[in-house]
């Protein structure tokens, strides 16, 4: 296909809309490992050299992604937040976390590959952005928490997040299962390894809070 340049704000915001929703349909379909650069060029029916008027690497289009999908999350993680009264029980704060991602299990596909790939591969233009998004983003969820528990300052709460985060990402990923682990942990002296995921991230993210809170 051949492109003329985009000459205004909309047009580039349409043809970078194109691709990213090229990558996310090639995502779903193939591991992140992969998709390469030139098949979401190939998807989106650009050249390599028009995509580069856009993003600089596939890590960069899913870095975009990544913070469409972050957003929304945090959307809904507020508004469970929001429902939750004063100094509320641990373990029901603990599973408005887990129910908040009940819709967004693509979010949670790509949470593992933040830190080892999106922003290592990222522009430092896209990550200036991303970063000021996200933490902006994680002060309204922080507010939400020194709400709920007044003895939480909102350096705590960003702690929480953190820990809560690198939890949540780590028991997705042990919970994605092949067809090997799928037998191994048929076999008895193996179940007690299976990785339920709802069950695992709630008890987890109670602990986190409880530990926040005594420090």
């Amino acid at each position: 296909m051949t492109w003329k340049r985009a000459r205004t704000e909309d047009k580039k915001t349409e043809r970078k809309e194109m691709i990213l929703r090229a990558a996310l349909a090639l995502f779903k379909k193939n591991s992140y490992e992969g998709l390469s650069f030139n098949g979401i060029a190939f998807e989106a029916g650009f050249t390599k050299s028009n995509m580069y008027r856009y993003f600089s690497s596939k890590e960069e289009i899913f870095l975009n992604i990544f913070s469409k999908f972050f957003q929304e999350w945090v959307k809904d993680y507020i508004k469970g937040l929001k429902k939750l009264k004063e100094e509320e029980n641990t373990y029901h704060f603990a599973e408005i976390w887990t129910n908040s991602f009940n819709k967004h299990n693509e979010f949670l596909d790509l949470m593992p590959i933040l830190f080892v790939s999106l922003e290592k591969n990222s522009s430092y233009e896209q990550l200036y952005e991303f970063k000021k998004v996200a933490k902006a983003l994680l002060y309204k969820i922080s507010l939400e928490i020194t709400r709920i528990y007044p003895d939480i300052s909102v350096e705590m709460a960003f702690n929480f997040l953190n820990l809560s985060y690198a939890a949540t990402s780590s028991f997705w990923s042990a919970s994605t299962e092949n067809e090997a682990l799928k037998r191994i942990y048929e076999q008895d002296i193996f179940k007690n390894l299976k990785i339920d995921f709802e069950k695992d991230i709630t008890n987890s993210i109670e602990i986190i809070i409880k530990g926040i809170r005594v420090k």
